[in-house]
Order: structure tokens, then sequence, then C-alpha cells
């Protein structure tokens, strides 16, 4: 999620774990260990848009990474004067779950996240909340402020506004994936009336408050593009070639990765010479009308070949006109 979601997250974490013994400054340590992991944005100007798909919430987000950087970074807690009197391996445990809880809370991102890696590559996502929630990120905000503002440091009551904020925000993401669940059982009446088999569907959350949701349906080579609102009626499904045999030909390295990125929810589509790789998985925005065809999302990566046999990778996005 957003970097502002995360910091509130390991505020909380810190407030819940040091805050009787060191105040707001549990907090803001807290909220800075967790901002570590997004830190692999600093790499982006260094790698093409190719590698920047494999990097970004890859090994910094992984529980290997977790588990090595608390150890770093809980030992240099412990060598600054304000830690000194909190045990070393408190210190550890601390900065472990604001690490560790950072690419969870990705993985409820349609992004995903790399949690094994590098042992493997597998993204784990549960695509049930949006990148942006303003009201998972209010509950974690308002208790964690709550706590620090009007409770003394040794009073027993200051974790408990703190703790109710972590309850809501965590009860709010279970929800979002029984609310997925939900939209999907939707879909599959839609499938039904229209004797469509699905091979994959994919639903993600659109805007804030998990109401809004975008379907995507993929039945052999063909995609049927959906939304679903709590107070709208199902509009119908948008057909959409898929056009998977474009990509023949093309390096199967590239091909490979970029399917893996989109985890199968995909269109391809040619435009002059070039191919267009349309990444449903990552972008939902929802289909339009563009050089006398129809693309399933405004986002895309365009493949051209060069003359000595290799391929540039560049992204693009579509307006709406």
């Amino acid at each position: 999620m957003d970097s502002v979601t995360q910091f509130a997250l390991g505020a909380a974490i810190g407030e819940a774990s040091l805050g009787r013994q060191k105040g707001s400054k549990a907090a803001l340590a807290g909220g800075l260990i967790a901002t570590i992991p997004d830190l692999d944005v600093l790499l982006s100007p260094f790698f093409d848009t190719f590698t920047k798909m494999n990097v970004h919430r890859g090994f910094s987000h992984s529980i290997l990474f977790s588990i090595i950087a608390a150890l770093l970074v809980g030992y240099l807690l412990s060598r600054m004067k304000f830690f000194h009197d909190v045990r070393v391996w408190k210190l550890i445990g601390f900065s472990f779950l604001c690490l560790f809880t950072h690419g969870l809370l990705d993985a409820f991102t349609t992004y995903g996240t790399q949690l094994f890696s590098p042992f493997s590559n597998l993204r784990v996502g549960f695509d049930s909340v949006n990148v942006v929630d303003p009201i998972y990120t209010l509950s974690l905000v308002i208790g964690t402020i709550l706590s620090i503002t009007l409770f003394k440091n040794s009073s027993k009551k200051r974790r408990y506004a703190n703790i109710l904020g972590l309850i809501i925000s965590t009860s709010y993401l279970l929800f979002t994936l029984a609310n997925k669940r939900n939209v999907e059982l939707q879909v599959d009446k839609q499938l039904e009336e229209i004797a469509v088999n699905a091979d994959q569907i994919l639903s993600v959350p659109i805007g804030i408050g998990n109401l809004n949701w975008r379907t995507i349906v993929t039945s052999g080579d063909t995609l049927y593009l959906g939304e679903y609102s709590y107070y709208k009626e199902l509009p119908s499904l948008v057909k959409i070639p898929r056009q998977s045999n474009l990509l023949d030909g093309l390096d199967q390295h590239l091909v490979d990765r970029l399917i893996w990125f989109a985890k199968g929810n995909y269109a391809v589509a040619e435009y002059q010479g070039r191919i267009r790789f349309y990444n449903l998985q990552v972008d939902t925005q929802g289909p339009r009308e563009v050089d006398g065809y129809i693309a399933p999302t405004a986002f895309y990566y365009e493949i051209k070949a060069l003359k000595d046999g290799s391929y540039t990778l560049e992204s693009n996005m579509h307006s709406r006109e």
C-alpha cells in the first residue's frame, strides 16, 4: 500500500510494543522502520522497465529480508542511548513486526509481494484492497494519535485506543476478503447466464470503501470485463479477445516474465507493427476504444523488435478520449 499507510501501521506497532516505555518516539521509530522495504524504489533509475517489475516488492518485501533487516535494525537501536534500556531481542522482535507486516499488508493489494524471495518468485496477492484506502489508514492513525495524546506513558489505558485501531483495521482487511468472495459469486451467476466457463476470475477493488469492483474473467483466449457495485445494477460483460498468439515468436524469457507479472490476466494487441501488452492484474481502469480497437485498460507495455533480434519494453498509457 502507500507509504503513509505503511508508516501508520508501523507507528501503531511501535506504540503497541514500546509505547509505555518510550512514549511517542516508539511510534516514530516503528513508522520509520516500516517504510524501509519501499526504499527499493530508489533503485528504479538504475533498471530498465523489464527489470523494475522484478525488483519492486521483491526481496525487500520478503520474509528473509525482514529477518535479516530486523537483526541489523534491532542491534543498531540497542546501541542508541534512547533505547539502551530495552532488551536487544525485544528491539529485534519489534523491528521484525514492522518489516514483515509491510510485505504482508502489500499482499492484500493487486500488485502482490514476493514474500518467499529468493527461494520462490511467487507473488502473493489477495487482491482485496486498493493501494490507497483511507478507511484502513485512518483507523490506525486515529488510534495511535489518541493513545499518544490522551494518556501518559505510565498509564495502563494508553494502549487501548491504539489496540482498538489495530483491531478495526485488521477487521476491515478480513471484511475485504469476504467481500471479494461475494463479488466473485455474483460474477459466477453472470457467467452461468451467458454460458461461459471461466478458466480464471480476477476481482479488484476500485476507489475507497471496498464498494466498487472491476472483474476480469479469462475463458480460453477471450476476456470478459465487468463491474460490480453495491448501489448499481451489474452492467453487461465486455468481451475482448486476448490474442495471446501475438506473443508467438517473441523472446520467450520476456514473454514469460510479462505473463508472470500479470498472473495470466492479460490481453495483447498489435498497432503499427508493435505489440501492446495489457497487464490487467495491476491496471483495471476499464475498456476504451483506441487506435481502431477496444483496449481492456489504459496502461500497457509496448514491445518493439530491434534489428539485432532483441526487444525493447516501454510503458505507456491511453487517454480516455
